[in-house]
């Protein structure tokens, strides 16, 4: 009879790649993380009511506080902010549509912060590293949430304007949501449940707002999984520029 012996090393290589694992996903979250807090923070000076100018800020800064722990995890959070390259991005692309109208703002942020919040309430149950950033975040998140469910209601069940502006938006970023439920190594979750729940929660937002919901594809053949591989899409690379411009101008420089 022949005992099978472990080979030697074999622990230490699974969990060298358990905790690669870890680092990449905290590295694709904190980017969701960063990216999305970055164009919300482009609302400053430019939103539609001084009450709103104080709430997208503070969401904006909610989801830096995120990405600085996120990124944190994966190495430098200053040198993986400013010094890597568009294609070294894992960010859904989702968070990195451009800002558009209100009613465009709004609807990435209904969309993204469902998912944000599913997906840290099913962070905070398990004993991954994610575990104490999601006890935390989902609170914030949860006021993300209902922060744009309100503004959901509001555009589109008010002015014939605001309804058809909140519809387009609605419908231009639906095919980006697909991307948010592909399987992130490391993530221990229920996606296809989490994903089904999703769909309820936005779906039952939309139709109280008297919006349809929009019925094209979720993900298109180039679009599905491309952000988390590094593909993104044209306005990412202005907006990086914009972001990472003054450290790269002044390298080293202490404020």
């Amino acid at each position: 009879m022949t005992t099978a012996r472990a080979t030697p090393g074999t622990d230490a290589s699974q969990a060298t790649a358990a905790g690669s694992a870890v680092d990449a996903a905290a590295l694709a979250l904190g980017d969701d993380a960063l990216i999305l807090s970055h164009r919300l923070g482009e609302w400053a000076g430019h939103a539609p009511v001084l009450e709103e100018e104080v709430a997208l800020a503070n969401i904006a800064l909610d989801l830096l506080g995120q990405a600085r722990v996120l990124l944190s995890m994966a190495g430098d959070e200053d040198e993986l902010a400013y010094l890597r390259e568009e294609r070294a991005f894992r960010n859904l692309q989702l968070v990195e549509q451009p800002n558009g109208d209100f009613a465009h703002t709004v609807a990435r942020q209904l969309y993204f912060s469902t998912y944000q919040r599913l997906l840290y309430s099913r962070l905070t149950a398990t004993d991954s590293r994610f575990a104490p950033l999601a006890a935390k975040a989902v609170k914030e998140v949860a006021y993300h949430q209902d922060h744009a469910e309100q503004w959901t209601l509001r555009l589109g069940d008010g002015t014939d304007e605001s309804h058809r502006r909140m519809q387009r938006a609605c419908d231009a970023l639906w095919r980006f949501t697909g991307e948010l439920f592909r399987p992130v190594e490391g993530v221990d979750v229920g996606w296809a449940a989490m994903e089904t729940s999703w769909l309820e929660s936005v779906t039952g937002v939309l139709r109280q707002a008297t919006l349809t919901v929009p019925e094209g594809p979720r993900s298109g053949a180039w679009t599905a999984g491309a952000g988390r591989e590094g593909l993104h899409t044209e306005s990412f690379g202005r907006m990086l520029a914009e972001m990472q411009h003054l450290h790269r101008s002044h390298p080293g420089a202490s404020w």
